[in-house]
């Protein structure tokens, strides 16, 4: 006697399995092109009535830096939520599949772009011929450019590697480069910002980055308790980088934006409205974090933990595509 199910009770079971991942990687899709439109229609809204010019092609300028600041956090959030994982007593030994080498590549891609536009005379290209790649040499926003193109391959050779913790380093690299840039040596006190742009981007990169590994390892491992167990200790360690981010953010803002003049230019301004929009999305990120973190101490099934924390990456993703943004808008003109 045959004990095989009938054809059509058999794809009936096949399309039900098909239809949650199928319908998580639609809604993924919907949220990076919602993500996308960011910093592609953000300018033209920020600058609405300022009075400020942008340079041409800010838009495409603001989406690959989004874009490099994406692929950033996942493999520095890969390696420190596989850290934490590998501390956690009873974890299963499964693993999500690494996401590193992919996004290493997309960084790349983007850093490539991004050097094109510095060997362009920090204009968005049309042709070759505008682009003077020997003219990367001779600049201090072209070496850093071609430092970070360098950077991610060699971060996603790594991630291929034996030893994938050690594409580390190079992406160490991609933070220093993008923190030296955020302030050129006209700037008053560089070093002061450089180190405050450094901390805050560490921080931004493992809270989304580890965010997105530690719900990806927690659905690996199908309900297990240690998932509960990886959440919480997760978000301890995100507790402190949300008041390191916050800190730094708050004295680079001020940095740029003297306090008697904030107010005004949070609304007066660009580079003011996207910032007030940029604190709103992770005044809305660290809510949805303390709900979950509400839910995984009270809730009868911890792991309901996750609903809100899926949430939060959301909100974490737009909070990376505005600061790509607020990279190419023009800075406030008044200094303390």
């Amino acid at each position: 006697m045959s004990l095989s199910r009938p054809a059509g009770a058999a794809a009936d079971a096949s399309t039900a399995a098909r239809r949650p991942g199928t319908g998580r990687a639609v809604t993924g899709l919907v949220l990076v092109a919602l993500a996308a439109l960011i910093p592609l229609l953000g300018p033209s809204a920020a600058l609405h009535g300022t009075g400020e010019a942008a340079a041409p092609g800010t838009g495409g300028t603001a989406l690959l830096r989004g874009t490099l600041f994406a692929a950033l956090s996942v493999p520095l959030g890969e390696l420190f939520v596989l850290r934490l994982a590998r501390r956690l007593p009873g974890a299963p030994p499964e693993r999500p599949r690494s996401w590193a080498p992919f996004a290493n590549a997309v960084g790349f891609a983007a850093a490539l772009a991004l050097a094109a536009v510095v060997a362009a005379g920090g204009l968005v290209p049309h042709r070759l011929g505008q682009i003077d790649v020997g003219g990367l040499y001779g600049t201090r926003d072209g070496r850093q450019a071609l430092l970070e193109v360098n950077a991610f391959l060699v971060a996603a050779l790594c991630a291929r590697s034996r030893r994938p913790a050690a594409q580390v380093w190079p992406l160490a690299a991609v933070v220093v480069a993008e923190a030296l840039r955020a302030h050129p040596a006209s700037e008053q006190s560089p070093l002061t910002g450089s180190v405050l742009t450094l901390v805050h981007l560490t921080c931004a990169a493992l809270w989304a980055g580890g965010l997105l590994h530690a719900l990806r390892t927690v659905r690996r491992w199908r309900g297990d308790a240690a998932g509960a167990a990886l959440l919480g200790r997760y978000a301890r360690v995100a507790a402190a980088l949300l008041a390191a981010l916050t800190a730094t953010g708050v004295f680079s803002a001020l940095r740029r934006m003297p306090a008697a003049t904030v107010l005004d230019q949070l609304t007066a301004t660009a580079y003011g409205r996207a910032l007030l929009a940029k604190v709103l999305l992770v005044a809305v990120a660290a809510a949805l974090a303390l709900w979950a973190r509400i839910r995984l101490g009270r809730a009868a099934d911890p792991l309901t933990a996750c609903v809100p924390a899926r949430a939060e990456l959301a909100v974490l993703g737009a909070v990376v595509a505005v600061s790509g943004l607020l990279t190419a808008l023009p800075l406030p003109i008044r200094w303390s």
